[in-house]
C-alpha cells in the first residue's frame, strides 16, 4: 500500500516523539547506518521517545501494510535497521539507563548504546558482557547472542539478559521475564528482533577490576604461522579471565601482520605472569598491553571500525585452527585488495561453553572460534573486489569450518544460513514466532517464518 503524505501528518500527531520524511533536511543524515555500502530510502523514519510511541508506529505499519525496520544503534553490517519504501521504526532517542549497584543490575532503554552502558555502570565498578565497540546498540547486538570481552568471565550478553519490556505485532506492550512469559525470555536471548520491540532491557551485572590488562602484540606476516600455531595453544589453555583474539590485517605501513589482543579480568600481577609466554614470543613489532580502564579496553578496536566504510563480512565457527586453515588466512590477507580488511579470530569457550545449547536460542556453545572475514573499504568502485576477496576466502575455509554462523555476523544470505546460525533452536523459535508474531510484521532481519499451524505448539502455550 502507498502512504500519502495526509497518512504521515496523521502519524506525526499520534507521537510523542519525531517524524522524519523525505523532505525533511535531516532525512539523509536519519537514514544513514553504519556500514555505508547499505543505502535505502524508507518512507519515513519515526524515532520513538515512549512505548506507546513503538507501539502506534506498528499498527501504523500492520494498516498500512508497508515494511518495517527496527533500528537500535543501526551498527549490523546486513543493513537490516533501515529499509526501502517503509517505515523505520527509531528507539535511539530512549536512552533511560538506571543502575541498582547493590542487586548488581540495570535497565537500559533499546536506543543505549554500549559505550552509554559502560559509562554508566563503571560509575559503581560494575559491567555486563558488552559489544567491542561503544557506538553498537545494546539492542541487537544482545538479540543475536552478544559476544564480547567479559564473554568467558560471565557468558554472552544474552546470557546477561534477565528481563525485557517488548512490544509484539499486536501492539500489546509484555514483559519477558523467568517469571512472566518466559518463553519469550527464551527466544530474545539469541533469537533477534523476530518477536517484537524491545524497550527496556534489563541485564545483570558484575564487579570487575578496576583496570584490566589489556593491549595489543604484533608479528610481521614472516613470523605469522608460528604466531598463530602459539596463539592456537595458548588459547586451548586460558583460564575464564582471559580472552584473546586473534587477527590477521595490515598495519599503519601498510604491511600484513598477525595480532593478538588479550583482556585479562583478574589481579595484575596473575596477568602479567600468565600473558608472559605470548609477549616474549618474536619479539613483537608492537606491544602496547598495559592496565587500561574497562572503558579505555572498549575502545580499542573502535579506530578500526569508523562510520561512513563500506564493509561486507563472512563467517563461521571453527573447532580446529588447523595448520592447513592457518595457512589459507595467511595467504588471503597477503591478497586483500584493501588496507582496512582483516580476518579475526574470537575464543569462545569459558563461561559460555558452560551453558546448555538449548538453554538459550543462541545455540552455538561448544565451538574454538568464530573467524570473521572482514572486508571494509572506502569507495564504490571498489566494491565488486573486495565482495569477491570476502567471499572467496570463505569458500576456501569453508571445507575446515562448522556450518554453524553467529547470527549477528550474517548479510544477506538465505534461509538456510539463518538456520544454521540457530541449528537446532530453530524449530522452537518458529512455533514462537507463530505466537508472537503470526504474520512475520517483524522480517526484517535474519528472518525466521512461523511454523505452521499444525506444527508441534509446545513452546507456543
Amino acid at each position: 500500500m502507498i502512504v500519502d503524505a495526509t497518512d504521515l501528518e496523521r502519524l506525526a500527531g499520534d507521537l510523542s516523539g519525531e517524524l522524519i520524511v523525505p523532505t525533511d533536511p535531516i532525512y539523509d543524515a536519519a537514514r544513514g547506518v553504519w556500514n555505508a555500502m547499505i543505502d535505502r530510502r524508507p518512507a519515513a523514519i519515526a524515532r520513538c521517545t515512549t512505548t506507546s510511541d513503538v507501539a502506534v508506529v506498528i499498527d501504523f505499519a500492520v494498516r498500512k501494510e508497508i515494511p518495517l525496520a527496527v533500528r537500535g544503534g543501526g551498527h549490523n553490517v546486513a543493513g537490516t535497521a533501515t529499509c526501502d519504501d517503509g517505515l523505520v521504526l527509531d528507539v535511539s532517542p530512549m536512552k533511560s539507563i538506571q543502575v541498582d549497584a547493590e542487586a548488581r543490575r540495570a535497565k537500559a532503554g533499546g536506543g543505549v548504546l554500549w559505550g552509554e552502558f559502560d559509562a554508566e555502570t563503571q560509575k559503581v565498578g560494575l559491567a555486563t558482557t558488552g559489544g567491542l565497540i561503544p557506538s553498537t546498540g545494546i539492542a541487537g547486538f544482545t538479540l543475536g547472542g552478544g559476544l564480547g570481552h567479559l564473554m568467558r568471565s560471565y557468558g554472552l550478553a544474552c546470557d546477561n539478559l534477565l528481563s525485557a519490556t517488548v512490544v509484539t505485532a499486536d501492539g500489546s506492550r509484555v514483559r519477558a521475564s523467568s517469571d512472566q512469559n518466559p518463553d519469550l525470555l527464551w527466544a530474545l536471548r539469541g533469537g533477534g528482533g523476530n518477536f517484537g520491540v524491545v524497550t527496556e532491557f534489563e541485564f545483570q551485572l558484575h564487579e570487575i577490576s578496576p583496570t584490566l590488562l589489556a593491549g595489543r602484540l604484533a608479528h610481521p606476516l614472516t613470523r605469522a604461522r608460528d604466531a598463530l600455531r602459539l596463539y592456537r595453544e595458548f588459547t586451548a589453555a586460558a583460564p575464564d579471565s582471559l580472552i584473546v583474539y586473534g587477527s590477521l590485517s595490515r598495519g599503519p605501513d601498510g604491511d600484513p601482520r598477525m595480532g593478538m589482543r588479550p583482556v585479562f579480568n583478574g589481579r595484575m600481577d596473575e596477568g602479567q605472569s600468565i600473558l608472559s609466554p605470548l609477549r616474549k614470543f618474536g619479539p613483537p613489532i608492537l606491544d602496547d598491553i598495559q592496565p587500561r580502564s574497562y572503558i579505555d579496553v572498549q575502545k580499542i578496536v573502535e579506530p578500526a571500525f569508523p562510520p561512513g566504510r563500506l564493509n561486507y563480512w563472512k563467517a563461521n565457527f571453527i573447532d580446529n585452527l588447523s595448520d592447513e586453515l592457518i595457512e589459507i588466512l595467511i595467504e588471503a590477507i597477503d591478497r586483500a585488495p584493501s588496507p582496512y580488511s582483516m580476518i579475526a579470530l574470537e575464543p569462545m569457550g569459558g563461561a559460555v561453553a558452560r551453558v546448555t545449547e538449548t538453554a538459550t536460542a543462541f545455540e552455538h556453545r561448544r565451538h574454538a572460534y568464530s573467524l570473521l572475514i572482514l572486508s571494509g573499504w572506502v569507495s564504490a568502485a571498489d566494491t565488486e573486489a573486495n565482495v569477491a576477496w570476502a567471499r572467496q576466502v570463505w569458500e576456501e575455509t569453508r571445507p575446515l569450518s562448522s556450518s554453524a554462523v553467529y547470527v549477528n555476523y550474517l548479510g544477506t544470505e538465505g534461509d538456510e544460513r539463518v538456520r544454521q546460525a540457530y541449528g537446532v533452536n530453530h524449530a522452537r523459535l518458529a512455533r514462537l514466532k507463530r505466537k508472537y508474531d503470526p504474520d512475520n510484521i517483524f522480517r526484517l532481519n535474519q528472518n525466521i517464518a512461523p511454523a505452521p499451524a499444525e506444527s508441534d505448539d509446545s513452546d507456543a502455550n
